[in-house]
């Protein structure tokens, strides 16, 4: 009998150890802060219609960031010297605590006064609505390199040539033109020859980066170009421009193109 009582405390005492032992679990599950709707995005320009723009999420309890086209920051607020005139839209991506979200604000800018990069200067001219005209900078039989085949896979090797194609066997549109301005829009606009009717699209410019970006249209030399139409910055003076592909999709080679401007 004594030990039937022993064996019934130690059975007790294990599990009194083990209802001790038992975790106690708070379960707390992410809330919202508020609503989509109840964002607040604040975007202020230094002048009215101006480019030098403040935007701000100003909601408390809300953490994400701003995507400004030209790049993001990742912070609640922030202040751009932004390039293209017109209605402009810009985008906070944040968490509302248990799900994320985005909102746009739309920004007119009437007005570039406050200044920009100079490569920008340097692509349209500092008349950014009128804009600037770029030729190649060659013809054929001229022994120039303007429009040519070079090493592939870096920048560092643009102005080599594996083969001068400009010299002997230029683009259909060797002897056209393009157009970049700032007239209410980042607008390019691609001439064959240059008396045709042009190809009508985009553009974007990113400094940092040394990046150019033809939108639905074509970069001038483009049998030699890609589709997706961005080209490296080799160089960007008032008075030349120098763009290099890496791979280019015709040659799988890289391919310089060297501008003047008309």
């Amino acid at each position: 009998m004594k030990i039937n009582k022993i064996i019934y405390l130690i059975l007790a005492s294990f599990l009194l150890v083990f209802t001790a032992c038992d975790s106690i679990v708070d379960e707390q599950n992410l809330t919202d802060s508020t609503d989509v709707a109840g964002v607040e995005l604040i975007a202020t320009q230094s002048t009215p219609g101006g480019n030098k723009i403040t935007l701000k999420m100003a909601s408390p309890g809300i953490t994400g960031y701003w995507d400004y086209n030209l790049g993001q920051a990742l912070t609640n607020e922030v202040t751009v010297v932004y390039p293209i005139p017109g209605k402009s839209t810009f985008t906070y991506v944040g968490s509302l605590g248990s799900k994320f979200f985005t909102k746009t604000i739309d920004v007119q800018i009437d007005q570039l006064d406050t200044r920009l990069d100079q490569d920008y200067y340097d692509l349209v001219s500092e008349n950014t609505a009128a804009g600037k005209t770029w030729v190649f900078d060659g013809t054929a039989g001229s022994g120039k390199l303007w429009w040519f085949m070079s090493p592939p896979g870096s920048p560092d090797g643009a102005m080599t040539a594996w083969w001068n194609a400009g010299d002997c066997c230029g683009p259909s549109d060797a002897t056209g033109k393009m157009h970049f301005d700032l007239d209410k829009g980042a607008n390019f606009n691609h001439y064959e020859t240059q008396t045709a009717t042009p190809t009508k699209g985009s553009f974007e410019l990113d400094p940092v980066n040394k990046k150019l970006t033809i939108i639905g249209s074509k970069m001038l030399g483009y049998a030699a170009g890609n589709k997706d139409g961005v080209y490296t910055i080799v160089t960007l003076t008032a008075d030349k421009m120098v763009l290099y592909l890496s791979n280019n999709e015709a040659n799988a080679t890289g391919w310089t193109f060297v501008f003047k401007p008309q």
